[in-house]
């Protein structure tokens, strides 16, 4: 079953790193990514640019608006997902739980991935039948 993993992180304490404490945090986290690849755990993942890079959308007035930066206002950022393959729940915090971000401070957040396969075919099936006469 897949679990996404949420990263977050203080961005205040992680722009008071030195150069070398950011290396060596940066260095044992891909060295647990490794060994998750080599283990067959690791199904994705990406970190993202700062919260200075986003752009929130939602609707107002009948359209689409955007506000510069995340929606909530928070210490922690979120700075990556990561996609993990895990028998259950407990297997995922498992994994996580080893991870060496916990120690420098990171938060994640792990939620099950949904299926929507069978929400996705009954959308077609419906929507096949309102272009059909």
């Amino acid at each position: 079953m897949k679990y996404l993993c949420f990263g977050y992180y203080d961005k205040g304490k992680f722009d008071g790193m030195t150069e070398s404490e950011r290396n060596a945090m940066f260095d044992t986290c891909f060295e647990y990514d490794d060994h998750l690849r080599a283990s067959g755990h690791w199904a994705g993942g990406e970190a993202l640019q700062g919260p200075e890079t986003a752009l929130t959308l939602y609707w107002k007035n009948g359209k689409v608006a955007t506000t510069d930066g995340p929606y909530a206002e928070t210490k922690e950022q979120l700075g990556g997902i990561l996609v993990l393959e895990a028998r259950d729940m407990n297997h995922a915090v498992q994994l996580i739980g080893q991870h060496p971000a916990l120690t420098y401070g990171n938060i994640f957040e792990i939620r099950p991935a949904a299926d929507m396969n069978e929400a996705m075919k009954a959308s077609e099936q419906r929507r096949r039948q309102v272009v059909a006469p």
